[in-house]
């Protein structure tokens, strides 16, 4: 069976962004490269990427459409969010873990990152996610 274990989130501001999934959601710096930083929370690995403007014909976007974060307590990390530069939207569903299974449960809360990201914060989690 296969595992999601990486995500890779294109930016300008390299530091900044990596600096915000470590502080909000306490992702652990595991490496630096020449394009990036390495983070991950002990279970998926996220590569900050360094956006680069690409030659003619091929296509990149800054960052991917979203990430998803369980949290024990989504009010505060909501808070968390908001003190370090990135917002709450108005997408708040009300669900418990016994909701799993149902398509509304995927979040509670939309937030958006330092470069427009959208994040999920959940503290129901994902069908399937452990």
């Amino acid at each position: 069976m296969a595992q999601l274990k990486h995500i890779a989130i294109r930016t300008h501001d390299v530091e900044k962004t990596a600096a915000f999934y470590k502080q909000v959601f306490n992702l652990e710096q595991v490496g630096v490269g020449q394009n990036g930083i390495y983070l991950t929370d002990g279970y998926l690995n996220i590569a900050i990427l360094n956006f680069r403007p690409v030659a003619a014909g091929e296509s990149m976007k800054l960052g991917i459409d979203h990430v998803g974060f369980q949290v024990d307590d989504v009010d505060a990390y909501v808070a968390r969010v908001e003190a370090c530069g990135g917002q709450s939207l108005d997408h708040r569903n009300a669900v418990a873990p016994a909701d799993s299974a149902k398509p509304q449960s995927y979040f509670e809360v939309k937030c958006i990152g330092p470069d427009g990201q959208v994040i999920d914060v959940s503290s129901a989690g994902w069908v399937g996610a452990r």
